[in-house]
């Protein structure tokens, strides 16, 4: 089934057919998801409302990009809608720690990785961890293209930016992370 078929069954409420997409996009999106939020629960709760509101939203879909590129754009923001939330979490249980005493504390946690090999998950830790300390619009250019493995143009359409704009904020993700890693292995010393 070719791309428009598959829209127009999705559009007509074909269960087969949201189930063939879930089937094929639901490893692409968790780990896109997985990689930006670094927490496996909540990159769960994000793949599973991508899919709702693909399910959901899929009359609306304009067909001004493919399909997988609007799947992704949905699941990005619903990572980084979770992230802010966190953030926001964490902000108020810093000023209110009585009022949300099970709130994790999760600024010193390193993320380990689910696909990284056993012997390397410390070093992809402290990248993670690394990564995570990134302004926004860097980690998104830095997590779609250098830890997905998308090209330069799949991540412009899902970030909606122009290529001059996602190749600066991978070098000065790139920079960013370089002094980041010094300084942690300078400390090791």
């Amino acid at each position: 089934m070719n791309e428009q078929e598959l829209i127009q069954q999705l559009r007509q409420g074909n269960e087969p057919a949201f189930r063939w997409l879930v089937e094929n996009y639901r490893n692409r999106v968790f780990h896109t998801v997985l990689n930006i939020l670094q927490d496996s629960k909540e990159a769960e709760d994000a793949a599973q409302e991508t899919f709702i509101q693909v399910f959901e939203s899929v009359g609306a879909f304009k067909e001004e990009s493919s399909l997988a590129t609007w799947i992704y754009r949905i699941a990005v923001r619903k990572a980084l809608d979770k992230l802010r939330r966190k953030k926001t979490r964490q902000r108020l249980h810093q000023v209110l720690p009585w009022w949300m005493p099970d709130e994790k504390k999760s600024s010193n946690e390193l993320f380990h990785h689910p696909g990284i090999a056993a012997e390397n998950k410390e070093k992809a830790a402290v990248l993670f961890k690394a990564i995570e300390s990134l302004p926004e619009k860097q980690r998104l250019a830095f997590t779609l293209i250098k830890v997905q493995g998308m090209n330069y143009e799949e991540a412009c359409a899902v970030m909606g930016q122009n290529i001059k704009a996602v190749e600066s904020l991978i070098t000065r993700a790139k920079l960013n992370l370089q002094k980041l890693l010094e300084e942690y292995y300078r400390t090791l010393k």
